[in-house]
């Protein structure tokens, strides 16, 4: 066999080797966190594993296009999912609560998050120096508002 067809197994035996299971540099990421995510997202694309702390991985993903997060326990349990979406494709009645409940604020990032609560809309609002970020129902009730850096920072 050629050197370059050997290199070209290499990968193939290094996934058979480890039984199929995901490693992250020197971290495994658990079987059951693996398995959760496939049957949740089986059209995931480029998925790359982040271990977002000690009991917490982190998949970021593609599905037709669109990037999202994902978050689950060890044990498989799934935790949230989120996405951006652009300013435009915030609903009107939405927009319209955020320019009701916080005149003169710009929204600089959106977010759809979705949790066993339900889905969510997440905004980073700008005004001068001030941010804030302030979450909203999906009927647009406010949830969360949280003032992340004023003049004073």
């Amino acid at each position: 066999m050629k050197t370059q067809q050997k290199m070209m197994l290499l990968p193939t035996f290094l996934l058979l080797s480890f039984g199929g299971q995901a490693v992250l540099g020197h971290q495994e990421i658990p079987q059951k966190v693996q398995q959760a995510f496939t049957t949740k997202f089986p059209g995931a694309k480029k998925v790359k594993w982040e271990k977002e702390n000690e009991i917490e991985w982190e998949a970021e993903f593609k599905i037709n296009g669109v990037e999202y997060s994902a978050n689950f326990l060890e044990d498989g349990s799934w935790q949230e999912t989120e996405h951006e979406i652009k300013k435009n494709e915030v609903p009107v009645n939405i927009l319209s609560i955020l320019n009701t409940e916080f005149p003169g604020y710009k929204i600089d990032a959106a977010e759809i998050s979705e949790t066993a609560e339900g889905k969510f809309y997440e905004f980073e609002l700008e005004k001068g120096k001030e941010e804030i970020e302030v979450i909203l129902s999906w009927e647009g009730k406010l949830i969360k508002k949280e003032i992340t850096k004023d003049e004073k920072d």
